[in-house]
């Protein structure tokens, strides 16, 4: 069963959704052969390469929103990402384009370490404050998982994963995905948003009866019992 999951960085919810697809995924009992596939997504692909402002400033100058507004959504994002055992502080967050870290994460893919990286990122983003635009930290990102600093460097200077960032938008735009996180299953089932663990567990196990129906073997003839006794 191949899973789809378009997200960004810069996301709040899209880690959120991510802890409480894994904790579904977890207790799946055909885990081991489903395979997801991390799709790029930009929530605000013309945001500088930095903004020089807090993540408070940013969405009260650049999104129009209440400023007092904007501190009880943290309040309340921050609350349902603990109950995920996640450590939110958007007082640390900086506030930078996610396009770099999308290539990254593209290149980790081809190295089997694109949920890894995806996972550092956002925990680096929201929990430890760091700069997911600045060109060190994706680098010694992608050192910690195993890809030589060269090839990064060489990736995010040619922009050898850009059009594949680019691709990803554009088909999110063709499946009519306008928000994220979402996630498609078997390119049949759409979830969108951070939904309960629960939910994603039902889509997961509706998917894989539809995918893999039983076929009956032999007569179905044969001698049974059923409610009303067995056949003689």
């Amino acid at each position: 069963m191949k899973i789809e999951i378009w997200s960004d960085v810069a996301c709040p919810w899209c880690y959120i959704g991510k802890r409480r697809f894994e904790t579904a995924l977890n207790s799946f009992e055909h885990k081991d052969q489903v395979q997801v596939h991390w799709r790029s997504f930009q929530l605000d692909p013309g945001l500088p390469e930095h903004y020089d402002g807090t993540e408070l400033e940013y969405l009260s100058e650049r999104k129009g929103m209440d400023p007092a507004q904007v501190s009880s959504m943290f309040g309340s994002v921050t609350a349902q990402a603990a109950a995920e055992g996640l450590r939110y502080d958007f007082d640390k967050v900086v506030v930078a384009n996610s396009f770099a870290a999308h290539q990254l994460i593209h290149l980790a893919a081809a190295h089997d370490q694109a949920d890894a990286v995806k996972e550092r990122l956002l925990s680096a983003h929201f929990e430890e404050g760091e700069d997911i635009g600045s060109r060190e930290f994706l680098i010694r990102t992608g050192v910690e998982h195993g890809i030589p600093a060269a090839e990064v460097t060489a990736a995010l200077d040619t922009g050898q994963f850009a059009e594949d960032v680019r691709r990803d938008i554009a088909e999110a735009r063709s499946l009519g995905i306008s928000g994220v996180p979402f996630f498609v299953i078997d390119r049949k089932y759409g979830i969108s948003g951070a939904q309960p663990a629960e939910l994603f567990g039902q889509a997961l196990a509706e998917a894989w009866r539809e995918a893999h129906p039983l076929t009956l073997v032999g007569s179905n003839q044969a001698e049974t019992c059923g409610p009303d006794g067995c056949a003689v």
